[in-house]
């Protein structure tokens, strides 16, 4: 997938690349910030900075218009089928720690760096959980920061350690 994204965006800058690696729901900042630095040659606080600016683009329209379009996309079976699964499915798996936890839960959810989590899951679960926008924004906003302190911290310490650096 890596080669397929830099592939893709070879003639685009690098600093526009990386924002929209991480503006993707297939990539996200976890995506962003290893091809940045690993293969971009980006500077980690300039790679991180970007990715978060990419990883936050949808966040708003996301938080903004998700009950709207999955009530328009409802009309056809097929959406209705899968928004159905993605709700359900995101309500019963994190019922427990958003009921008891609220925003807080939101914020961990998405600073844990690994696949299905991070923001667009994040806007999901806001929108289930009926978190108010800002709170839900603010949550999402502090969890990409954690997450991409963490993608960076861990892509620095694969390259030293693999001596790519």
């Amino acid at each position: 997938m890596i080669d397929s994204l830099v592939a893709l965006l070879e003639s685009v800058p690098h600093p526009v690349a990386t924002v929209l690696i991480a503006a993707l729901p297939v990539a996200e900042l976890r995506g962003a910030i290893p091809i940045a630095i690993g293969v971009y040659g980006m500077d980690p606080l300039r790679a991180y900075a970007l990715a978060v600016i990419g990883n936050m683009l949808p966040v708003v329209p996301l938080l903004l218009f998700l009950e709207s379009v999955s009530d328009y996309l409802r009309r056809w079976v097929f959406w209705d089928v899968f928004f159905n699964w993605l709700f359900t499915r995101t309500y019963h798996r994190h019922n427990t720690g958003f009921e008891r936890y609220g925003t807080i839960a939101l914020l961990l959810f998405v600073a844990i760096p690994l696949p299905i989590t991070g923001a667009w899951t994040g806007c999901a679960a806001a929108f289930v959980f009926g978190i108010q926008f800002r709170h839900a924004l603010v949550a999402i906003l502090g969890g990409v920061m954690l997450a991409g302190v963490i993608v960076t911290a861990a892509t620095l310490a694969g390259i030293g350690f693999f001596g790519l650096l």
